[in-house]
């Protein structure tokens, strides 16, 4: 009596014990089916968030989140421009590099590097392979000494294991009294490093960065500075800023445009993927215009009754949508909840599978990411539940509307 009359009806119909147990049925498939949507979409959208952020972080564990760059020949006064990049509140670090790209020979074996140059003491503060060495030690990279640390990959390409000497041949020609001939310089492996991304363990190279410049043939200056951003969302932003404040002669890039293809596929891999789940609701939609239709056809001779008792169509339309709006609230509800405890927990789920069944789902042979990681957001949740609801609510408009059409004369004609 507290409530308004199409509320009241409406919750009536839903918990109401019905004669036909097959209408009962379909509306349970409805529930289950919204749930199974909202729950579906939820976990596997939070796995691909994972699986993005686990890639952008092995990217830029080898990347930077921005460089500045000289426009032309090499950087010499690199220190006090790390000093001016520091000052930016933004900036967490920065690291000198000299980079380029060399042959590396082993035993008949021949592979393409790009090398790089660092300082222990500064690239520690803006990468972290440091954390992925398998062996050896970053830090035996010292001055004179031509240490090297290689990919696991490109080491395995090579047939090279710690302490092992090889050859690095550079483009660069000296002239000599037999002709002009390739520099060549033989350098001993001191570690070998594996972030788990193919295009990195195959293709980088580290020494030091007096080492690197002598055999590129830039011994007083760098190829540039890496920075690490507090925010790497904000790399572009930071990086405007950046170019105004150093002036001409240097030119500052960000992640966003050195990987921006590869991010943008991925991207659109899960818009994609958030369509493609999407229709699991389209579906459970369906069950929840059948089940209405098929109550609207229960409850002829009630409606009949309310019409005569002087409810209006657009009181018998609200009933049923009332119904129908209860049927995707309980269903959207429940999914939300199991699809974000699948979402926290799936890592765990899947290792539990795994164990049960002597299975890999994702074999470390084959894949550099063996695990299931999940990134759950919230603001995916929020909008897989309104799009939940709300699809429900359409799903009500036909069957209420229908009802609303029910003539009383007709429908008790043989009561």
């Amino acid at each position: 009596m507290f409530y308004p009359l199409e509320l009241y009806i409406g919750l009536r119909y839903t918990r109401a014990k019905r004669r036909n147990h097959f209408i009962s049925f379909i509306s349970l498939i409805s529930v289950l089916g919204v749930a199974l949507g909202v729950a579906t979409l939820i976990t596997v959208i939070s796995v691909m968030n994972g699986f993005e952020k686990e890639l952008r972080e092995r990217i830029l564990g080898m990347a930077s989140h921005a460089t500045i760059s000289p426009l032309t020949g090499e950087m010499r006064d690199w220190a006090s421009l790390i000093e001016r990049a520091e000052q930016h509140p933004e900036v967490l670090a920065a690291a000198p590099y000299t980079e380029g790209e060399v042959m590396l020979s082993n035993r008949g074996r021949v592979s393409g590097a790009l090398i790089r140059g660092v300082l222990t003491e500064y690239e520690k503060n803006v990468t972290d392979v440091m954390e992925k060495m398998v062996a050896g030690s970053f830090d035996a990279l010292r001055p004179g000494e031509y240490g090297i640390v290689l990919g696991s990959e490109l080491a395995l390409v090579l047939g090279l294991t710690l302490g092992d000497k090889f050859t690095v041949i550079t483009p660069q020609t000296s002239a000599t009294p037999v002709g002009i001939l390739p520099r060549l310089r033989s350098f001993t492996v001191v570690g070998i490093f594996e972030v788990g991304m193919f295009e990195y363990d195959r293709t980088f190279a580290f020494m030091h960065i007096q080492d690197a410049g002598k055999l590129l043939r830039m011994p007083q200056g760098v190829s540039g500075v890496r920075l690490k951003l507090e925010d790497m969302f904000r790399a572009r932003g930071v990086a405007t800023e950046l170019t105004r404040e150093l002036g001409e002669g240097y030119w500052v890039g960000d992640w966003t445009r050195r990987h921006v293809n590869f991010f943008k596929a991925v991207q659109t891999e899960r818009r994609v993927m958030f369509v493609i789940l999407a229709l699991i609701l389209a579906v459970a939609a369906f069950n929840i215009v059948s089940a209405l239709v098929m109550v609207v056809t229960d409850k002829q001779s009630d409606i009949a009754i309310l019409r005569t008792l002087g409810a209006s169509p657009f009181t018998i339309t609200k009933i049923f949508v009332v119904q129908g709006t209860v049927i995707g609230m309980v269903g959207a509800g429940f999914g939300v909840v199991c699809g974000v405890l699948l979402a926290l927990n799936v890592e765990t789920i899947v290792a539990f599978f795994e164990s049960l069944f002597g299975i890999k789902f994702l074999a470390p042979d084959v894949y550099y990411i063996s695990n299931l990681p999940s990134d759950l957001q919230w603001p995916d949740v929020l909008k897989i539940g309104c799009m939940s609801f709300a699809l429900s609510i359409l799903a009500t408009i036909y069957p209420a509307w229908r009802a609303s059409k029910v003539q009383p004369a007709e429908a008790l004609r043989y009561e």
